[in-house]
């Protein structure tokens, strides 16, 4: 149903376009929090919150709040597991930037939306798309006056310069990896090619530092391009996990003249002209950082190059998070696999476990799986599994364990390590104390001792352990559950009294 209170003309050929778009946006993951804090400004309209946008509620039973769609779904790309594909019989729709900006802007002042996420599909070439998305979000800061979160996609292929000037007008931009491995990219999209997907990636990382050396005075404007053409020191694991070849044409590896990063590739006008500070003086670059999406299950990579490549993607491009989406076989092409379970969502979901642990519980890609067992675990989560091969650490005494021995106790998080280390300085802790701090005792009853004392008579030994928390009910996500199973919230959904 369409909402009565929009403008007449918002009612016909742009809520068509508006259906036809947000549905085609689903399988674009965007769970992330805003990253980035932003108080509302006279004569601009709204603020950006870092807590944040967390209200409606996406295919998969992930919480958005945003106006989720595409400026196109129209592409040049024939990518096998795409369903806007160049070969899809699908209808097709693009929205202008002038279109973009009035629907935020009308979603925004009836409080349906706190934000923007727009993605695209490639219409006509690269060039032209980034040029379309710029448009739009240059047209909602600056006639709009929209100061609120805005996330978009930066294009592979475009020129570097309308990515940097989209950078300093959204708060968060993503590139999507697609295949975890450059050999399921080249099989299932082989338009595509790595290096020009990590090429934009470079350029926002590279980008984001360089602002902030900006703002602490520690570079000069217009140094942008002297260190743009220096080369990021290379990881080891991502030099191992991606071919020999990948890394020959890795942005970083090229040289000066090849870089497209570089001074030559901006127009005439701009070379001599284009200063960052000048261009939006009290914008930061990307402030929110940058994101990436990979596809799970569509090709053949184990789950050991899956989490393999996000920790070095992690170290290499400073990402703030990568998102794992279950494969959905809505082209059946006869390349792709026959999934008669239905999409990997388990095997998503334990990803997401894995790459927690990446990122907030100081383990290792090698610590949570290794090439001899390259797939994660799907009877335990990472982080049970990772202690019931390693019972040599445990138990752990609570009362005098470091803040990092702490993280890697099973049903121990990040809060309830802090507030341990802090309230023990204060007396002794039982374990009554440690439930009100947050620790599920319930799993980490079988590695932890409270002032010598275990919760229960316990036996350390695999066996034991592994029967009894597998007959723990976990708290799976609904999309793997089947239970209370939601469809993606539409603005089309409102009903008419």
């Amino acid at each position: 149903m369409i909402p009565r209170d929009l403008p007449m003309e918002l009612t016909t050929e742009i809520f068509h376009k508006l259906e036809i778009l947000s549905d085609a946006a689903k399988y674009d993951v965007a769970c992330t929090s805003s990253g980035s804090s932003r108080k509302g400004v006279k004569g601009t309209m709204g603020n950006t919150v870092s807590a944040g946008l967390c209200h409606c509620f996406a295919a998969d039973g992930r919480c958005i709040s945003l106006l989720k769609i595409l400026q196109t779904n129209e592409c040049v790309y024939d990518c096998k597991y795409c369903q806007n594909r160049l070969s899809n019989d699908v209808p097709r729709a693009h929205f202008t930037p002038e279109e973009i900006a009035e629907l935020t802007i009308s979603f925004y002042r009836r409080n349906y939306i706190e934000g923007l996420f727009l993605s695209s599909g490639i219409r006509k070439n690269p060039d032209f798309t980034m040029e379309q998305i710029y448009q739009a979000i240059y047209l909602l800061r600056n006639q709009y006056k929209f100061n609120g979160y805005i996330h978009v996609k930066a294009i592979p292929g475009a020129d570097p310069l309308l990515i940097e000037k989209t950078g300093w007008l959204a708060d968060r931009m993503s590139v999507n990896l697609e295949m975890p491995t450059s050999a399921g990219l080249q099989t299932l999209a082989p338009q595509k090619s790595r290096k020009t997907i990590l090429t934009p990636m470079r350029q926002i990382q590279v980008g984001r530092v360089e602002n902030h050396l900006l703002l602490e005075g520690r570079a000069l404007p217009g140094s942008r391009n002297h260190l743009r053409l220096g080369a990021a020191p290379e990881d080891e694991t991502f030099s191992d996990t991606a071919p020999a070849a990948e890394q020959a044409s890795s942005p970083t590896a090229s040289t000066p003249d090849d870089n497209p990063l570089s001074n030559k590739h901006l127009p005439a006008a701009e070379k001599q002209n284009f200063s960052l500070q000048e261009f939006h003086p009290d914008a930061s670059f990307v402030p929110a950082g940058q994101s990436t999406q990979m596809i799970v299950g569509a090709s053949d990579e184990s789950d050991y190059e899956i989490v393999h490549m996000a920790a070095a993607m992690y170290k290499q491009f400073d990402l703030k998070r990568v998102f794992y989406s279950a494969f959905v076989n809505t082209t059946h092409d006869p390349i792709l696999p026959d999934l008669k379970g239905g999409p990997p969502l388990l095997r998503e979901h334990r990803l997401y476990q894995a790459d927690f642990l990446l990122r907030f519980y100081q383990f290792e890609a090698e610590e949570i799986i290794t090439e001899d067992t390259p797939f994660l675990n799907v009877q335990i989560d990472p982080k049970c599994n990772w202690a019931l091969n390693h019972l040599a650490f445990f138990p752990v005494e609570v009362q005098t364990a470091d803040y990092h021995t702490l993280l890697r106790i099973p049903g121990v998080g990040v809060k309830s390590a802090r507030r341990i280390v802090a309230a023990r300085r204060l007396g002794h802790l039982d374990f009554a104390s440690l439930k009100k701090f947050g620790v599920v005792l319930k799993r980490a009853m079988y590695f932890i001792t409270c002032g010598g004392k275990t919760m229960i008579p316990l036996k350390l030994n695999e066996r034991f352990i592994l029967t009894n928390l597998l007959g723990l009910r976990e708290r799976l996500p609904a999309s793997v559950t089947g239970e209370n199973m939601y469809e993606q919230m539409s603005l089309l959904d409102f009903i008419n009294e």
